[in-house]
């Protein structure tokens, strides 16, 4: 009989078997990866292309995403609301893309319905018309959206934060404004998703498909349009600026941003700093919460997290405060900075975190979709999903030497940006 007064026993596993996605190039040019589901009859289907964001001029930032936004807002042959209808009336949904890195939409249907929704899908992306009353109607709302990030202490720091790393004229830096809106018509729109949309086209498809009928979603996906790589615009160098503060004086509260430029994803030092991070401010239980929120009371939450813009990646520490206590919250984030840089992290705390980073680990392969994400998310880094086996591996045996020599490498003595609004 099975106790229930006992909690299950934790079980670190030995081994992390994930299955390699199958690997499809069609006619097009296109790339197609592959990973079944079986017994889920629910479909996930992303159409990736490279990024254009960072192509064009900086007035025309908001160029892509205002035309992924449109695609399902009518065609040559149905209006945005019979659109609309079709995919509720089948189940599915359309959701755009849009980083630095990636543009493009996910599609998530059944595979009852996939081979009707298809082709208005293609339809989109070769007939869509980018009506003038609607975007007329999406550009006030993003105004009033842009106003109100501005207004928002966290948001605005958020975006000042970039502006110091990179600088005002790099395009990962550069302050969206309500004036570039005026840089946005149906015409541009319209040339935007004929000539720079789908370049480097990838197909990432998660589904329950025999043979012939991952066959036959090919040959619909042979529709897709595939664009070659325009040749890069040399982008700027980072005009960084280390201190920014902006003034509220009606504010309450000041928010917070430190960091500093950091490693990619496939640097060998990667997975020892994600555990730096998560003890400095990665989880509820880390140096930062238990300093500044539990012993202090002077925030309700402040973490720390590894970000990635484009090609280039970063750290930041978050933290909303009260506005009298700024500059003691800065010097008490220094400061654990330093001390995690300086002194072997007790055993106990070590078990804590590894206990929860495993955890996080595998809680993010709790569904069908999750593995396509995940192996997404090493292969645009350039590897496989072995990344995760090594994650597992040095989880299981990280020490305090290894979180000292990435303080030392990293952190220790070092400057940091320092972003505040309030």
């Amino acid at each position: 009989m099975l106790d229930r007064s006992q909690p299950p026993k934790y079980i670190i596993p030995e081994d992390f078997s994930l299955t390699q996605p199958e690997h499809f190039e069609l006619s097009s040019g296109a790339k197609v990866y592959f990973i079944p589901t079986p017994a889920v009859e629910a479909v996930k289907i992303e159409f990736l292309g490279n990024g254009t964001r960072a192509n064009l001029p900086l007035t025309r930032s908001l160029v892509p995403s205002f035309t992924l936004q449109l695609l399902p807002e009518g065609t040559s042959q149905k209006s945005g609301t019979e659109i609309a209808h079709f995919f509720d009336f089948h189940a599915s949904e359309l959701q755009p893309i849009i980083s630095f890195g990636n543009e493009g939409f996910s599609l998530i249907s059944t595979k009852k319905h996939i081979f009707e929704i298809l082709p208005v899908a293609l339809e989109l992306v070769h007939e869509a018309i980018f009506p003038e009353e609607i975007l007329i109607k999406k550009k006030s709302q993003r105004k009033l959206s842009i106003q109100l990030e501005r207004e928002k202490t966290s948001s605005r720091a958020s975006q000042l934060f970039r502006k110091a790393l990179f600088g005002d004229t790099h395009p990962y830096g550069v302050v969206v404004e309500e004036s570039m809106l005026e840089e946005i018509t149906s015409e541009r729109l319209l040339q935007h998703s004929q000539t720079q949309l789908w370049q480097n086209l990838e197909i990432f498809i998660s589904g329950n498909f025999s043979e012939p009928e991952l066959s036959k979603l090919l040959q619909h996906l042979e529709k897709f349009p595939v664009r070659p790589l325009l040749e890069k615009v040399l982008l700027p160098e980072t005009s960084s600026e280390y201190f920014l503060h902006e003034e509220r004086a009606e504010s309450l509260q000041s928010s917070i941003r430190m960091g500093d430029f950091s490693i990619p994803k496939n640097h060998s030092d990667f997975i020892p700093l994600l555990v730096f991070n998560s003890i400095l401010g990665g989880y509820f239980g880390s140096r930062l919460i238990k300093n500044i929120r539990e012993d202090k009371g002077h925030t309700y939450g402040i973490y720390s997290s590894l970000a990635q813009i484009g090609d280039l990646n970063y750290w930041v520490i978050s933290a909303d405060v009260e506005k009298k206590y700024l500059q003691t919250v800065k010097s008490e984030i220094k400061k654990e900075i330093q001390t995690l840089c300086e002194e072997p992290v007790p055993q106990d705390e070590l078990e804590l975190v590894r206990n929860y980073l495993l955890g996080q680990m595998l809680s993010q392969f709790s569904n069908s979709f999750d593995l396509m994400d995940r192996f997404r998310a090493v292969h645009h880094a350039g590897m496989t999903l072995g990344f995760y086996q090594q994650k597992l591996n040095f989880l299981k045996e990280f020490n305090q030497g290894h979180i000292l020599e990435i303080g030392e490498k990293y952190f220790k003595d070092k400057a940091i940006f320092e972003v505040s609004v309030g």
